[in-house]
């Protein structure tokens, strides 16, 4: 109603990830929950909302929103909800405000670096969200979307917009993995969902706990499920067939907060075949172009727009010149925007996410896309998850491959299973993908959205210190870090001794 400018960070994000965004905006009113709940634990914020007012001068007001301890205010000198709401003059009046007015700040990820604050305009979101839902997701009166997310992705703001279209949404609060996989199948079963999105890490954490959602759910509703957020091989799809429902939409879809949606994805009019995302989305001139920026078919190749998305940011805040934005995204081709994502178009016009172009491995001058790594390695039932990393050698050789394994409960990475997985590599891409070494770890560092952190490994393993490399208060697991703060001591400690 006051046009103002809005951002919102996730309520488990750490005090420094929150003021790593926010100090770059000077916000002028906060509104703060007193904590959250993850499965059966409560978590009590109001230590770490006191400490964010204090490092944020421009706050003049906290808004306290109760939501552990219904009825108290438990953040000290705050407006208590109910009481902002109940204040004269609270009526919102609308005015008709410039396409390009500004709608809010989002943030990347900020996992190489300080978030971006990307300013995006009203009308380019709106228009760019009812295309989505209307023409490529048919959403509409009569369905319930169900995006299993949070407020630090940009999934939340695009899940909200299905109200424009007349769907309802479901929203989930909780640990989604409590007391097991089956928790958010139920909750579309009990909700009438019709639509069903989740990130590839928590579709495939049922499939290896051995859950049949079809068998835990009555998933009759589900017309249709999306998957984002991170590539799916082709094994993912064949599960979402067998054990979820057979007469189901499957849409892989790939785009970015910068956007605050997707390049491509599906659309009901076309096919979904395993491991391929069906198609370019209305409106989005993508291309893969090679290293002489020329457009590619049937090869890897980055990811760019040719021609302006209405849902493109307006700005980077504070960025007056522009220079932080070009550098971000217009540097690699003059004029046209580089995503650095690695796709791969077919001749049809489907295509394949192999992976950030920043995290990509140059082996000996061939370049391997990660995601080829991750298919054929967690589709073996001992392996939980994994990352890759290449350590390029100083000297110009060939370089050293690791790979980190998570093992499945009640296995190990003994000699059995490392040869295994050497031998699937080898056979099913190529000598060239057989790594160096293969480590054991009890967690893979994510983002919040489930994004693997391939590049602050590498740097951490580098030697760079992990809280220069990565801010922990992004990531879902921030413990998971230190173990590859050690890897790393170990491999100096080791070169010393070889010099």
């Amino acid at each position: 109603s006051l046009g103002a400018i809005w951002s919102s960070c996730a309520p488990e994000f750490g005090t420094e990830a929150v003021l790593g965004r926010l100090r770059q905006i000077d916000p002028k009113v906060l509104f703060a929950v007193d904590g959250y709940r993850f499965g059966e634990v409560a978590v009590e914020r109001a230590a770490e909302v006191a400490e964010i007012r204090r490092q944020l001068p421009s706050v003049e007001t906290v808004v306290a929103v109760p939501y552990l301890f219904p009825g108290e205010t438990r953040l000290p000198d705050s407006v208590p909800w109910d009481g902002f709401l109940a204040a004269p003059g609270a009526e919102p009046v609308y005015d008709r405000l410039p396409f390009d007015h500004p709608l809010h700040v989002v943030f990347s990820s900020g996992t190489t670096g300080l978030p971006k604050p990307m300013v995006h305009g009203a009308g380019g979101v709106l228009v760019d969200h009812l295309k989505t839902h209307a023409f490529h997701l048919d959403v509409g009166p009569g369905d319930r979307m169900f995006f299993f997310c949070t407020t630090g992705w940009i999934a939340w703001n695009w899940l909200i917009s299905a109200l424009a279209v007349g769907s309802g949404i479901v929203l989930f609060d909780g640990n989604p993995m409590h007391p097991d996989a089956s928790s958010v199948w139920q909750l579309a079963a009990e909700t009438a969902t019709t639509f069903y999105a989740s990130s590839p890490g928590l579709m495939m954490a049922a499939r290896r706990d051995g859950i049949v959602p079809r068998q835990v759910a009555d998933l009759s509703r589900l017309r249709c499920v999306v998957t984002s957020g991170a590539p799916m091989g082709a094994e993912g799809f064949r599960w979402i067939y067998e054990a979820v429902g057979d007469d189901v939409y499957l849409q892989s879809l790939s785009g970015g907060t910068e956007v605050v949606g997707a390049f491509v994805g599906g659309v009901p009019l076309l096919p979904c075949r395993a491991g391929l995302i069906a198609t370019k989305w209305l409106g989005c001139a993508v291309e893969a172009w090679d290293s002489d920026g020329k457009a590619v078919v049937g090869e890897q190749g980055e990811l760019v727009l040719t021609e302006p998305l209405p849902s493109m940011p307006l700005r980077l805040w504070g960025d007056d010149d522009g220079s932080r934005l070009h550098s971000a995204y217009f540097d690699r081709y003059p004029g046209v925007w580089c995503h650095g994502d690695w796709i791969t178009f077919t001749p049809e016009g489907s295509s394949v996410i192999t992976g950030r172009s920043d995290a990509t491995l140059n082996r000996g001058g061939v370049r391997l896309g990660t995601s080829e790594f991750y298919t054929i390695v967690e589709a073996l039932p001992e392996v939980a998850d994994s990352l890759v990393v290449h350590i390029e050698d100083p000297g110009g050789g060939i370089g050293e491959l690791m790979l980190f394994v998570v093992p499945a409960a009640g296995a190990a990475l003994d000699d059995g299973l490392q040869g295994r997985i050497r031998a699937e590599l080898r056979r099913r891409l190529s000598p060239r993908h057989v790594p160096d070494v293969i480590e054991a770890v009890a967690a893979i560092p994510q983002t919040l959205t489930g994004k693997k952190l391939e590049i602050p490994v590498k740097r951490i393993l580098t030697g760079t210190p992990p809280d220069r490399a990565a801010s922990r208060g992004s990531l879902a697991n921030p413990d998971a870090l230190d173990v590859f703060e050690q890897l790393a001591k170990r491999r100096l400690a080791h070169q010393e001794v070889s010099a």
